[in-house]
């Protein structure tokens, strides 16, 4: 579909060169926002990186551990340790990042506990039991460490790509039709200008003319 070509007048050259040049200073703040999405998404690659390590790590210790509580207890068997239910709450505030919207863990309680704190007893759960339970419970405090800045990191990395197609849009195509508009309106203007010129000076031409002519 092709754009809509506006009427070649002064006050339509003059509204075009005010949307380049918001076009520009926008583009502008969109580049430094990109800069900085950037810079924070270096910042935290590496310690997620090293999050995901550790989460590997601990994922590689416990469920190997878990295959020797099923095979004892089953998984019913389990299940019933669980019980009962633990209060877990994790309080978030939220944030932004250049308009990026984050939210952050502000506090949570601790995840591994002493075994007098998960209402068993070495005796009823057996070692292999325990053992399993403090690798998970390792594993989910790594886990809660590490979902912040993972969302954090997926939600930059989202808003790094949608800023740099703004910016390649604007500089690719909204910017180059307006400026393709802005040339045409004045080319159109100039030519104008100059037609009247020339017919203001043929009128003279004539009128000189003719006023030698009466004076005769």
């Amino acid at each position: 579909m092709s754009a809509v070509r506006l009427p070649a007048t002064r006050s339509n050259l003059l509204r075009t060169r005010r949307r380049l040049s918001r076009l520009a200073k926008g583009t502008d703040l969109l580049r430094r926002k990109r800069e900085a999405l950037v810079t924070e998404l270096f910042r935290l690659a590496r310690p997620a990186a090293d999050a995901r390590t550790q989460i590997e790590a601990a994922a590689d210790v416990a469920y190997p551990l878990l295959l020797p509580a099923l095979a004892r207890h089953g998984l019913a068997g389990l299940r019933s340790f669980s019980w009962p239910v633990r209060d877990f709450r994790v309080e978030m505030a939220p944030g932004s990042i250049w308009g990026v919207v984050i939210s952050r863990i502000v506090s949570r309680p601790t995840v591994p506990r002493t075994l007098g704190a998960r209402g068993t007893t070495p005796s009823a759960t057996g070692l292999a039991t325990a053992s399993a339970t403090t690798a998970f419970e390792a594993l989910t405090e790594l886990l809660l460490e590490a979902a912040p800045h993972e969302m954090l990191l997926r939600r930059i990395g989202d808003a790094l790509a949608q800023t740099s197609r703004q910016v390649q849009t604007i500089e690719r195509r909204v910017s180059p039709r307006l400026e393709r508009e802005a040339a045409r309106v004045e080319r159109i203007l100039d030519e104008r200008e100059r037609e009247e010129r020339l017919r203001l000076s043929s009128l003279l031409r004539r009128r000189r003319r003719s006023a030698a002519g009466s004076g005769r």
